[in-house]
């Protein structure tokens, strides 16, 4: 049965959030997850060296096999866009530099892998996640109980979707069969289609499909 530690990113230019995930056949563990907060750095290349240091000694110390991070972020703002792209670089720079694989997942992709809804709020991507993984927290507005931007949730979120790319709850000795069956087991399973969990299901069942 492999072992592995997802390290998600959510590259941002004022705050990065960034999660560690232990998952072993069907069974994740939350390692951490928070944000790394540069808003204190005037410069745009300052915050990108920061954020690149931090990742490199984040990688070093608790030693991820992977990297997950969100791509393909579109704003309005091209200014916005470009900075985003810069940050989702150096991250990538950063794992490529210890020799970490990397994988890149769009917003939809994520969002519809832990809800079933492409267009999901952060809001209630944490809910999820929460359910998921037995968080002890809640969402407080823009915000966990315990203070923590919901960026430190996204990249959970990003960790959590690599781990259903994998496909490790399938085909393991105890595992589920399938998707269907795996939400089931974790009782995600609802009566109706037309009910969050039975949109999760068909999520998982799409994603799963990749």
């Amino acid at each position: 049965m492999h072992r592995h530690r997802i390290l998600g990113i959510d590259p941002g230019t004022l705050l990065m959030g960034y999660a560690l995930l232990d998952s072993e056949g069907q069974r994740t563990e939350p390692v951490l997850f928070d944000v790394l907060d540069v808003r204190k750095y005037d410069d745009q290349y300052a915050r990108l060296q920061k954020e690149f240091f931090f990742l490199q000694d984040l990688i070093e110390q608790y030693r991820p096999t992977c990297l997950a991070i969100e791509t393909q972020f579109v704003d309005k703002n091209p200014q916005t866009m470009i900075k985003i792209v810069h940050a989702q670089g150096v991250a990538i720079a950063a794992a490529l530099s210890k020799d970490l694989p990397v994988y890149e997942y769009s917003p939809m992709k994520i969002k519809m892998a832990i809800t079933g809804n492409g267009h999901s709020t952060k809001q209630q991507v944490a809910d999820m996640l929460i359910r998921f993984l037995k968080l002890n927290v809640a969402v407080d507005g823009a915000k966990l109980s315990d203070g923590k931007p919901l960026d430190s949730t996204d990249a959970l979120a990003i960790a959590y979707c690599h781990f259903l790319q994998l496909g490790l709850p399938i085909g393991t000795d105890h595992g589920a069969k399938n998707w269907t069956q795996y939400a089931k087991q974790r009782g995600l399973a609802g009566t109706s289609a037309a009910t969050p969990n039975q949109r999760l299901m068909a999520a998982l069942q799409k994603t799963n499909k990749k």
